[in-house]
């Protein structure tokens, strides 16, 4: 193994970044959960990673030279179009509900 992946430089999860409020996720999971207990269905994934996206792309519109949190913001962009992908190839009605209820996408 590399020095630089010993480091824990490239992981994805469990960055830097902001977690998102308690209540903010309490409040989005509850929105668009599929069952009592979802808390990991695509469509709360995907939620989840909107509103992070969100907020970083305001942060990085004040702070432009914070190419650190660019980066995570492009992996996040990354992981929230895999889980799309995977969405609208298993159930396209489900799919096309999550975009319609962001607002992304066209």
């Amino acid at each position: 193994m590399s020095p630089i992946s010993d480091w824990g430089v490239f992981h994805v999860k469990g960055g830097p970044a902001m977690p998102l409020p308690k209540d903010v996720k309490a409040g989005i999971i509850g929105e668009y959960k599929r069952g009592e207990t979802d808390t990991g269905s695509p469509e709360v994934q995907v939620a989840l990673l909107t509103q992070r996206i969100r907020d970083l792309t305001e942060h990085l519109k004040t702070h432009k030279k914070d190419h650190h949190t660019r980066r995570g913001l492009l992996q996040m962009v990354g992981q929230r179009r895999r889980m799309l992908n995977y969405l609208k190839k298993s159930d396209i009605e489900r799919y096309r509900a999550v975009i319609a209820q962001l607002g992304i996408r066209g």
